[in-house]
């Protein structure tokens, strides 16, 4: 067996902006294509990790889809939720796994299905946070979901580091460029700064086009140390690391920032790099602001420094720092912590025709968390 657990299948459906198909019945899809691209059969599998979306949902996926997608026998199975943290988490826990031996070979899958006939997927997330608590207090007052917080968030950012709108406008048409060679994306029309700002302001500062389209969708990887698994390709995990704040959000200093830093510094320090030895950045984008977040967060750039860095174009094809180049959740799809990490396989096992990144063979994958609540990394290296 090798010594380094690998990912070495990848399964997607496809993302539909439309109703159809639940979360478990995307997942099963999922699973199976995973399977099929790493050349193994359901025998071959005895862990699997599932992750949903946030909030307590009746069709939400659970350890209930090791029954529907024909699996049994395992020596592993959890349902793991840490919001947008999941996916890394999952595959965090599938490695030490598979390294402890409490497992061979493990499948982690998120699925999710928003969209529903009668109701778009910002009802459905906003139902899911409930009314009690905090929640009550920012339903009863009209700050309603994510994003009039991430325009809080997005307000303050640009305030501190004395940002503009011009900054969010990079990062969308940066992302939108890195999607239009992408499949796969859901948007995937030509967009410049005149579009951009053609888009209607949704919560101030943050307008349509800077907010992730949520689809209907799943994703899988199949994770093994076994080397003779991977048939298109494996790609090593050489390190992760996580940080939790804890947030109180009371007066007395920045509730929103921080975490980051610590979370890639312990990926880096597992895999025995440095932020030099990353080709590409697949970073969780639910909001443009959070692009610009997790550039400082992470020390890739100086504070202060990422407004500038993505109107010069480093973020965009042909850039000094390839960012989200399927065009992360903004233009490419939302499936939450799935989305950086299917881009990052694809990119290392290079797969990413039009929009590959020549030579890449190390990435970068970040997920968030809540409001910046929750940060997870993950460095992987291709096989």
């Amino acid at each position: 067996m090798s010594s380094t657990p690998a990912i070495v299948g990848l399964g997607l459906t496809r993302m539909s902006t439309r109703p159809g198909g639940s979360a478990a019945e995307l997942a099963s899809e999922a699973v199976h294509a995973a399977l099929a691209d790493a050349g193994l059969p359901h025998t071959a599998v005895d862990g699997l990790l599932v992750g949903s979306s946030q909030g307590v949902r009746p069709d939400r996926v659970g350890v209930t889809l090791a029954q529907h997608a024909g699996f049994s026998d395992l020596r592993l199975l959890e349902h793991i939720e840490i919001k947008g943290a999941t996916t890394v988490a999952m595959v965090q826990r599938a490695v030490l796994a598979v390294r402890g031996g409490a497992a061979r070979t493990v499948i982690c899958v998120f699925a999710d299905a928003p969209l529903r006939a009668g109701g778009g997927a910002g009802s459905t997330y906003a139902h899911s946070g409930g009314n009690a608590g905090v929640r009550g207090l920012e339903r009863a007052s009209g700050v309603l979901g994510s994003v009039p917080t991430y325009a809080l968030l997005a307000a303050r950012w640009l305030a501190v580091r004395g940002g503009s709108p011009d900054d969010l406008c990079a990062v969308a048409v940066s992302a939108r460029a890195w999607a239009l060679g992408n499949p796969d994306a859901v948007q995937r029309t030509p967009l410049d700064p005149d579009g951009y700002h053609a888009s209607p302001m949704i919560s101030t500062p943050l307008r349509r086009l800077d907010c992730a389209r949520p689809v209907n969708g799943a994703a899988a990887v199949v994770i093994s140390a076994d080397p003779g698994f991977g048939r298109h390709g494996r790609v090593r995990v050489r390190g992760s690391g996580r940080d939790h704040p804890v947030r109180r959000r009371r007066a007395g200093g920045e509730s929103w920032f921080g975490g980051g830093r610590r979370a890639l510094e312990a990926a880096l320090a597992e895999a025995g790099m440095n932020r030099g030895d990353l080709d590409v950045l697949e970073l969780y984008d639910p909001f443009t602001v959070v692009t610009l977040c997790l550039l400082e967060e992470y020390g890739l750039c100086e504070t202060g420094g990422a407004g500038e860095l993505a109107r010069a174009g480093a973020l965009a094809p042909g850039g000094s720092l390839p960012t989200n180049t399927g065009g992360g959740q903004l233009s490419g799809f939302y499936l939450q912590g799935m989305t950086p990490l299917v881009e990052a396989v694809v990119q290392l096992r290079g797969d990413g025709g039009e929009r590959q990144v020549p030579g890449a063979r190390t990435a970068l994958v970040g997920g968030i968390g809540g409001r910046m609540d929750h940060h997870a990394c993950l460095i992987l290296e291709a096989a």
